[in-house]
């Protein structure tokens, strides 16, 4: 299609992807623009929108989830008691895990969770769309954004992706052009491993001079319980089995209101053993005697899995550039010690608000306007937060039980790491992937067999999530060469894209037409978004891009 015909819409600000950081970054802009229309001799007109992917707000949206409400008092003093929690924490519990046994442990401070809730994001978050429209957002779903428009090196606006596009790229007779949407500041709140973050990180090196971005997993079932079984706020978090002492993660358990229950497991993406599965080893934490006898009776209701950053404030980006900024789990904006980032990614948008207004109100919104951004990050309690566990995950290379000891002296050293380093490095975590053709190979973990009442396969799950995509339209998840993934990958680590992905996207088939026998499906309407495929696969040569717009899961009531 030519460029002349595709549509161009002009904004003042565009916010791609409708999570809590853009959210609350939109609201708290639109609002500063009313009050400041109210008293100024020369009112702004400004047009704000959001952009986001899914069929409707929240419906792409997952988290624990476990919320400090700080940032929500901040943005909504007079009502914010009015959202929509499941309970308020009542009690809070750390269980050391055997095979067996649950030993309880003390909560240290960075997991109390007094004067938090628990929620549902995608509940929240239909509940911040409510307000938008008093401050004049406007909200697009299924509008995904799929390419950031440049004049020179400065983002000008981004692209949303064409609908009505077959399986072989072809224009359907229901063909509709993706619009270019032109603005003066583009606030990229997509979450981890953004389309477009990734674009500007590329051509922009955002990460220079930085650690590269730790992730993990969390995947994550609401069961529905026997009445009383447990109460709404009773908040559990598990170390040590089924992952044991080399894999970081561990399970987290909340009760919510009308005897539903959330259970899920959060397995570090830069475990070593390419064969291991998230999605199994979640099954199995729930054999466990104690969660079996918490579930037992009860019926699994939905599901979902989603990548985080973890990598904290090391691995952070540069976060702002010439026409954007970066908020939310795109900016890396995640507390991985307290498991929380919903406060921080609300927060973060509302300093971005705060640094464009500023803009607004000065004429231009240019690149040295939007370098406030960093500056206001440094001086909120954003980095008072996360600067003094700027180096948790990566205390964690040695172990669960070397992190425990480095997290403790964290504590009495401002978290400073081994030796008293300010700053520990890394590695990317598919990199610490180990070869099945070299010596010293890992071996078959343990395999898992599933009832279909406690434990379930991806596929069962993956009903549950509300996943559903156009079935003619192009693979979204796109591999460079798939022939590393017969002759090479196969021997070299097993392909672990079988393992990693929690929906079964990745099939390695039968295929006597190859040398090999074997062919890679991917099975794209399977996706549930998680990033995971991305984030893991030992050679980077997966890339996930939006699919057409509406796809994918459902997650409005997780």
């Amino acid at each position: 299609m030519s460029e002349e015909a595709r549509e161009i819409l002009e904004l003042d600000v565009v916010f791609v992807g409708a999570g809590p950081a853009s959210m609350a970054g939109a609201y708290h802009l639109g609002r500063l623009v009313q009050q400041h229309n109210e008293t100024a001799e020369k009112a702004l007109e400004v047009e704000i929108a959001i952009l986001e992917k899914g069929k409707e707000v929240g419906s792409h949206a997952l988290s624990g989830a476990v919320v400090d409400p700080r940032a929500l008092k901040e943005l909504f003093p007079e009502d914010w008691q009015s959202a929509p929690f499941e309970g308020e924490v009542a009690s809070d519990k750390l269980w050391w895990m055997t095979r067996g046994k649950a030993f309880p442990m003390p909560v240290p401070p960075m997991l109390n969770n007094s004067g938090k809730y628990v929620a549902s994001l995608g509940k929240l978050l239909k509940w911040m769309e409510s307000k938008l429209e008093d401050v004049g957002v406007d909200v697009f779903c299924e509008f995904p954004a799929t390419q950031a428009l440049f004049d020179g090196d400065r983002v000008i606006g981004v692209r949303t992706g064409d609908k009505g596009v077959d399986e072989h790229g072809e224009q359907k007779a229901n063909y509709e052009p993706g619009v270019d949407i032109h603005a003066n500041a583009v606030v990229l709140g997509e979450g981890p491993r953004g389309t477009l973050a990734k674009q500007l990180e590329s051509k922009l090196n955002l990460g220079d001079g930085k650690n590269p971005q730790i992730y993990a997993i969390g995947i994550k079932e609401v069961w529905d319980l026997p009445p009383g079984r447990i109460k709404a706020g009773e908040v559990i978090h598990t170390m040590n089995w089924p992952l044991g002492f080399s894999t970081f993660g561990g399970g987290f358990i909340y009760g919510m209101k009308d005897d539903q229950l959330i259970v899920g497991l959060v397995v570090g993406l830069d475990y070593k053993n390419p064969l291991l599965d998230p999605h199994e080893e979640f099954q199995r934490f729930k054999t466990h005697p104690r969660l079996r006898a918490l579930l037992e009776g009860g019926k699994m209701a939905f599901y979902g899995a989603k990548a985080l950053p973890e990598g904290g404030w090391w691995s952070m980006p540069k976060l702002s550039g010439d026409g954007f900024v970066l908020c939310g789990d795109s900016g890396g904006f995640l507390n991985s010690q307290r498991l929380k980032g919903i406060h921080l990614a609300m927060k973060s948008g509302m300093l971005a608000a705060e640094t464009i207004f500023e803009g607004l109100v000065q004429g231009e919104v240019s690149a040295t306007c939007l370098e406030g951004y960093q500056q206001r990050v440094d001086e909120s309690w954003i980095k008072k937060e996360l600067f003094p566990v700027r180096n948790f995950h990566q205390a964690f290379d040695k172990g669960l039980l070397a992190g425990m000891v480095q997290a403790g002296l964290g504590m009495v050293t401002g978290g400073r790491g081994w030796g008293f380093k300010d700053r520990l490095t890394t590695e990317a975590g598919h990199e610490r992937l180990q070869r099945l053709d070299q010596p010293g190979a890992p071996p078959e973990p343990q395999r898992l067999a599933f009832d279909g009442q406690l434990t379930f396969d991806k596929l069962s799950d993956l009903y549950n999530s509300g996943t559903s995509h156009e079935e003619d339209q192009p693979v979204h998840l796109l591999v460079e060469d798939t022939n590393i993934c017969v002759d090479r990958c196969a021997k070299e680590f097993g392909n672990p894209c079988q393992h990693f992905c929690p929906a079964q996207v990745y099939e390695m088939v039968e295929d006597e037409s190859t040398a090999s026998g074997k062919r890679l499906q991917i099975n794209a309407s399977n996706c549930v978004h998680c990033k995971t495929c991305d984030v893991m696969d030992p050679y980077q040569i997966i890339t996930w891009v939006p699919p057409e717009g509406g796809g994918g899961p459902n997650y409005s009531k997780m």
